[in-house]
């Protein structure tokens, strides 16, 4: 028997190419299931993007926690919509801030962050840090855990 409370969601369950750009990936949601707070974490170790000036490939290791209000992403959409960047230039910032954006317009959470922990490039690893506000207080916040880049020891 299929959920009524999910026939919005045109991704799961189907087969779906990787969106050609973020711009047009569709980022659907679903109710937020608890009426407690609570955190969310994606962990995407293996996020990747094109720098814009010379089309070489970029690698970040990114973390996004967020605190849901009405609305949680759908994890197959997210990850579509991720993957929509490995033929997308931008530097490390727009990645990194767009991504956080984009979640923020769709869900509208209480609170989210993200960590955008990128490989090093021309031998400088960069990483950006992007965050709504302050984390509400009462709910467990634990440490991204993905150390600054430090080479080979």
């Amino acid at each position: 028997m299929t959920d009524n409370r999910y026939q919005d969601l045109g991704q799961l369950g189907a087969t779906t190419p990787l969106p050609d750009h973020p711009d047009t990936a569709a980022l659907e949601r679903v109710a937020n299931p608890c009426d407690a707070p609570y955190m969310i974490r994606f962990a995407v170790p293996e996020f990747t993007s094109l720098c814009p000036v010379t089309g070489a490939p970029d690698f970040a290791h990114l973390v996004i926690d967020y605190v849901p209000r009405d609305w949680i992403v759908e994890s197959k959409s997210l990850k579509l919509f991720l993957g929509s960047f490995r033929n997308h230039g931008a530097f490390h910032e727009a990645c990194t801030t767009q991504i956080a954006q984009r979640l923020v317009k769709e869900l509208d959470p209480v609170w989210l962050r993200i960590g955008g922990y990128w490989y090093p490039r021309g031998g400088i690893p960069i990483d950006v840090f992007f965050a709504t506000g302050e984390a509400p207080a009462g709910v467990w916040i634990p440490e991204q855990g993905v150390a600054s880049y430090r080479g080979r020891g």
